[in-house]
């Protein structure tokens, strides 16, 4: 027998760390007491089957193969791709056509399984069938040792009022309570009418916070009854309570027990889990902090005496309620591994899954080295529950695919986890724990930091996690100074204020590839697929500032001076259109910041004496926030710095600013005001309408911010056609009146559809600057009718100063007139612009290769050319490309000449409107 004893003791050393203090001499001397006093027959255990799932099954499954144990998982069909089966040397597939939780429940299919291959033992984990009387009775009857304690003790202290009987027989204090299960919310009114409120109600037959409710209301008591019964019922399988006075504000403390068959129990110090939400353990830290010495004594020695007094065998946890008297109250015992046992093996250095291995195969705690007085605490180790669930939301669990997994590791860290990494599948069926961390440190101080730095460390994406929350608790001064008790997350709102994470490279990396695979996900996109190139940018004088321009005069001379410096030019000043109009007319307004910035510094040294660079406003402001999420004041903001030269221009709606809708009237002038301050020179204030009222806010809140008035006539109809009465020379003239009675600098007809015709063009800007000779003129139009070129040019013969082109590339059809037509048409006449023709050529090839990039956006797949015919249906030139790409991904490409018509008789049947 000494023999068997012997050799017992080699395997334990080979395979189960004795404790450093423990010396080959001491331990045989502890054997030989043992060995005098017991009689345990040693059976080693060979095969080991987990009756559970996640970490825990792998922490048991690691645990065997260091004892090398066979080690056999079982899983639920919902689990077939889970990681715990990987971590097995064999899995079985058990309760197939049930409910996700059934499958762990179902004893006689995990006994059949058990048997058929073989097992020795089955480790029931924590939770599912952990606490079941019946599951282990149900192991012995079959011949399979249940790694955990007796069937009788697993009944006894499983059932509360059982353990509380128990526990007052043994002389270890408890809170008032219930003498048996209640099963009816009517024993439970009458329990609360006798001993008072506010009561606790406890699920009788299972812990972990389920089926646990506090009732401090009579007119409550049915319904928390009934709702923790369910719940109790739902994850036991016995929806019996147990009910008792609730203790104000105590900490959470609980014990670690090991017992073995021989009837030695041994406490391995306790554990503070006070840190709770509605009785669901979120935090733990061993040693319990701010504990005396007196007080820790008494309460391990109570424990170990519970323990003793019912033979109880293996792990258990002993758990108590201290309030802050100092007097504590036995509640319950765990009869099974607990989720926390980790911070117990950090601090004692006991590996307690191997311990239950061994103890069920017959060892006993000295054969273990495990003597009360070899069992020291040393250092302090916290472990936080990582779990899917988004504290922002009342910890509502969240589910879907891990995109992206990084842990936080490094010296003091230990991970415990089932499937967490990239590409794993958080499932709505089971816990929502992802991973525990478990620290270890000198101290509490030291621990939390190596937490904190831990958890910070991890990336985890595709799923929310409670880490912001977890690292409030842990910045917590009251936590650090450990002096939490249970009711700290309900006191301490500001646990639940987070910081916004910006999460910026996987959601570039989430965009980049959904526009590489789908194309752009954007409105009014062909299929196209843009262009591979890079745009070359002409060549800029290196460190060169740019030289002067019209802007320099507005700057230090203001408004008044500038209008008067562009009337008094001789030759005809431009208005380029590229960074704004003739892309919102060719390309959907989709040209970005980048590609606009890369190209600015070339224009403020070659295209110096342009009238105005227009850049902002109309549809581009709305376009760069809902579609290319840039920020337009950004925008703005980064030309000006680039471009510090040249007047920039933008089109303001009047009343309705840059949206679709009428604004406050202070919003309008904080609008101006904020603009003029970013940046803004020129603005071209109309309504679509020409009504005065709304074209007089626009001119008075850009006057009142500083800015350059430039009120515009939108243009319709045909003055040069006799026939045509409503939109007549008289109209226009008297229109114009009113807005320089209203001050503005410039005026501007805006030709919004590109019908003023040449002939039209001489007769209404000949009577204008007629009546106005000292007053800027500017032309607006689009080119879709094919014309643009002769009308400004003959707008520019008839007295106006300015007119709208686009650079080459970028012109024609409802975009601009061609900027290097107009120059080459004007050279060397009184008119001339200035401009040189190869700086031209070279800004076009610019644009003509970056164009190429906008391709899902390209005009030119549904419109090949310009059309006379808008002389008939009037359409403006950025609703013309608009319609068309509607029309065409509604698939009436080939209706598009009905839907002009109809476009047409709508206008008619509304009175010939304004467009």
């Amino acid at each position: 027998m000494l023999g068997a004893h012997l050799a017992r003791l080699g395997r334990a050393s080979a395979h189960h760390a004795v404790h450093p203090k423990h010396s080959l001499t001491q331990a045989l001397r502890t054997l030989l007491v043992a060995h005098s006093s017991s009689s345990v027959e040693y059976r080693p255990i060979k095969s080991v089957l987990v009756a559970n799932r996640g970490e825990i099954a792998i922490r048991v499954f690691r645990a065997c193969t260091e004892l090398g144990i066979r080690s056999v998982a079982v899983y639920s069909e919902q689990d077939r791709m889970h990681m715990h089966r990987q971590k097995a040397d064999e899995s079985y597939l058990i309760g197939k056509g049930l409910t996700p939780v059934e499958a762990y429940l179902c004893i006689p299919e995990i006994i059949r399984t058990a048997k058929e291959n073989k097992v020795d033992a089955i480790h029931p984990g924590y939770g599912f069938l952990s606490e079941r009387s019946d599951f282990a009775q149900a192991c012995l009857d079959n011949g399979i040792r249940f790694i955990g304690p007796s069937p009788e003790v697993v009944q006894k202290m499983g059932d509360k009022v059982a353990a509380r009987q128990t526990a007052i027989k043994a002389g270890v204090q408890v809170v008032p309570g219930t003498d048996h299960p209640v099963t009816t919310a009517q024993e439970a009114h009458e329990f609360c009418v006798k001993y008072g409120l506010p009561v606790m109600l406890k699920a009788a037959y299972g812990g972990g916070g389920r089926g646990m409710r506090v009732v401090r209301e009579l007119s409550e008591v049915k319904e928390n009854f009934s709702r923790a019964s369910s719940e109790a019922e739902a994850a036991f399988g016995n929806g019996a309570m147990f009910i008792e006075k609730f203790i104000e504000n105590p900490r959470h403390i609980e014990l670690q027990v090991l017992g073995d068959k021989a009837g030695n129990v041994v406490h391995l110090f306790e554990r503070d889990c006070s840190v709770q939400r509605r009785h669901q353990k979120l935090v733990e830290v061993a040693p319990a902090p701010n504990l005396n010495a007196e007080l820790r004594a008494a309460m391990a020695a109570d424990a170990v005496k519970l323990c003793r007094s019912v033979g109880y065998e293996n792990a258990g946890t002993v758990e108590f309620l201290l309030d802050n008297t100092g007097n504590y109250y036995f509640i319950e015992v765990n009869a099974r591994l607990q989720v926390e046992h980790t911070v117990t093996e950090e601090i004692t250095g006991i590996d307690l899954v191997q311990s239950q291995i061994r103890i069920a195969e017959g060892m006993t705690l000295p054969e273990l080295g495990m003597t009360q007085a070899n069992i020291t605490a040393q250092g302090c180790a916290i472990q936080c529950r990582v779990t899917t669930e988004d504290p922002a939301k009342g910890f509502q669990p969240d589910t879907g695919r891990l995109e992206v997994f990084r842990s936080g590791e490094g010296m003091g860290i230990r991970l415990d986890s089932a499937s967490a990494y990239a590409g794993a599948i958080v499932s709505p069926h089971y816990d929502s724990l992802l991973v525990k961390v478990i620290s270890r440190a000198s101290d509490l101080h030291a621990s939390a930091a190596k937490m904190n730095r831990s958890l910070r460390e991890f990336r985890i994406r595709g799923v929310k996690t409670n880490i912001p929350f977890l690292l409030n608790v842990l910045e917590n001064q009251k936590f650090l100074n450990g002096t939490i008790d249970t009711t700290f997350i309900d006191k301490n709102p500001q646990l639940f204020q987070f910081q916004p994470t910006q999460n910026r490279a996987q959601k570039l990396l989430n965009y980049l590839g959904n526009v590489l695979v789908n194309g752009p996900l954007t409105p009014l996109a062909t299929g196209l697929k843009p262009a591979s190139v890079h745009p070359v940018i002409p060549e800029t004088p290196a460190g060169a500032l740019p030289p002067k321009g019209y802007r320099d005069i507005l700057v230090s001379e203001g408004p008044e001076a500038f209008a008067k410096a562009v009337r008094q030019h001789k030759g005809l000043l431009l208005m380029d259109t590229t960074f704004r109009d003739a892309h919102q007319s060719l390309l959907a307004t989709r040209v970005r910041t980048h590609d606009l910035l890369k190209i600015s510094p070339f224009v403020a040294h070659n295209f110096n004496n342009l009238y105005s660079l227009e850049n902002w406003g109309g549809a581009t402001f709305d376009v760069a926030l809902r579609f290319l999420h840039e920020c337009p004041w950004e925008r703005l903001e980064a030309m000006r710095k680039l471009i510090p030269n040249i007047p920039f221009q933008m089109l303001l709606r009047g009343a309705n600013g840059v949206g679709y809708t009428s604004y406050p009237d202070n919003v309008v002038y904080k609008f101006c005001e904020l603009s003029v301050k970013t940046g803004m020179d020129i603005f071209r204030v109309f309504d679509s309408l020409n009504y005065l009222p709304n074209l007089l806010l626009g001119i008075d809140a850009v006057g009142r911010a500083g800015g350059v008035i430039e009120a515009a006539i939108s243009y319709s109809g045909d003055i040069s056609d006799p026939s045509k009465t409503k939109y007549t020379l008289d109209y226009y003239l008297k229109l114009a009146e009113e807005l320089v009675k209203a001050g503005t600098h410039i005026l501007c007809i805006k030709d919004m559809a590109g019908l003023l015709k040449p002939q039209a063009a001489n007769i209404l800007i000949s009577a204008l600057r007629e009546r106005y000779p000292d007053l800027p003129i500017h032309i607006h139009t689009h080119d879709t009718s094919g014309a643009g070129v002769a009308s400004m040019l003959e707008c520019a013969k008839a007295g106006a100063d300015a007119v709208d082109v686009a650079v080459d590339s970028m012109s024609g059809m409802t975009s601009q007139p061609s900027m290097g037509a107009i120059v080459a048409s004007l050279q060397g006449t009184e008119l001339d612009t200035g401009f040189n023709l190869s700086n031209i050529s070279d800004y076009s090839a610019y644009w003509e290769q970056a164009r190429t990039l906008y391709a899902p956006f390209e005009c030119a797949v549904t419109m090949k050319s310009g059309n006379a015919d808008v002389y008939q249906n009037e359409i403006p030139g950025g609703q013309y490309t608009n319609l068309q790409f509607q029309a065409y991904s509604l698939g009436l490409g080939d209706q598009f000449e009905a839907v002009k018509k109809a476009y047409r008789e709508a206008n008619l049947l509304l009175g010939d409107l304004i467009k």
